[in-house]
């Protein structure tokens, strides 16, 4: 009989080096951080530091955050998902079948986008522990999936919310700008924060954020005290693709429409801010607030590389070498644990 419920054989304890790795991990993480910014502001100072770029910087921030938040719970459990990008696309496909072909109204299509993103997600939580597919196979099959899902129920073309009234408003309006007119910050980056502090809190004190800590640790260990892992990483899935579904759902209302050729690279970028923020390839460690300072180093990364004109595939080159660093920085901190 399945004994979920029991946690004290299964809540890996975090030893003491392991917090000061982690602290120390988020304090380096948040100085590059700030050190981005002071060197893009010296080096371009009316261009950078404005307030029209800060929150452009915000703005872009959003998506990739988000999607790191969805690829951290994964990469906790030492899995890892290449579809996130492209099932962020599927959600707002979904989405714009749903308001747009369907004419069905915003509090319906909404929520059906998400709804997806979480099917999606346990399907491919079933293919991993049902058939035993890798984590990178099975979610890089799901990926060229999705993707041509999109293209062929577009039939190639983006959707276009032009008539879904509201919809432009969940990323580009300002609750906060119309409460205070000097902070107009976009609605778009007051989700990620809740999406952010939701998912911390679940992370850290919950029974889903315990297994997923539990099996990134030790996961025969967890099986052999008689919890249900197949089921737990289902759930984990799932969860993980319900937040990618609110990604779609930014991402599309940011553009105003469905592009259906569009997410492949942004897992690439998702899982760069998440292992910048010091989480663990290896799984068992991990933070929220460190993917997010890692989401927006890598944002004010390409907007400061953008700036200064450099050209883009020299931007990748940078991005390249900062993963190849943060995934060696883990490694180090890894043995010396």
């Amino acid at each position: 009989m399945s004994t979920d419920t029991r946690t004290a054989d299964t809540s890996a304890p975090t030893a003491p080096s392991q917090v000061d790795s982690q602290a120390k991990q988020k304090l380096l993480a948040f100085a590059s951080l700030i050190a981005l910014i002071v060197i893009f502001s010296v080096l371009k100072p009316d261009a950078f530091f404005t307030s029209d770029n800060i929150i452009g910087i915000l703005q872009s921030t959003t998506v990739i955050g988000v999607l790191a938040i969805a690829s951290t719970f994964i990469i906790i459990t030492s899995g890892i998902d290449l579809s996130v990008g492209v099932l962020m696309t599927f959600c707002a496909v979904t989405a714009g079948v749903l308001m747009v072909n369907l004419g069905l109204p915003l509090w319906v299509g909404v929520p059906g986008a998400i709804g997806v993103g979480a099917l999606c997600g346990m399907v491919s939580g079933l293919a991993i522990t049902k058939l035993r597919v890798p984590p990178f196979i099975a979610t890089l099959g799901m990926m060229m999936l999705l993707k041509g899902a999109s293209l062929i129920i577009t039939k190639t073309r983006p959707i276009y919310f032009n008539d879904v009234e509201g919809f432009d408003a969940i990323s580009l309006g300002s609750v906060l700008g119309d409460i205070l007119p000097f902070l107009p910050i976009p609605n778009a980056v007051l989700i990620m924060f809740i999406v952010a502090v939701l998912s911390a809190v679940i992370l850290n004190t919950t029974a889903l954020g315990r297994y997923t800590f539990a099996l990134g640790s030790n996961e025969e260990a967890v099986r052999l005290s008689g919890v249900n892992v197949d089921r737990w990483k289902v759930i984990i899935y799932a969860f993980s693709g319900g937040i990618c579904g609110i990604a779609g759902i930014l991402i599309a209302s940011r553009l105003n429409s469905a592009q259906p050729a569009l997410g492949q690279g942004y897992e690439l970028d998702a899982i760069a801010a998440v292992v910048i923020g010091g989480t663990s390839l290896s799984g068992g460690v991990g933070t929220i607030l460190g993917t997010i300072i890692g989401a927006f180093i890598m944002s004010v990364l390409i907007n400061g590389l953008r700036i200064m004109s450099v050209a883009q595939e020299w931007q990748m080159v940078l991005t390249g070498l900062i993963i190849i660093l943060a995934v060696y920085t883990d490694n180090l901190r890894r043995k010396k644990q």
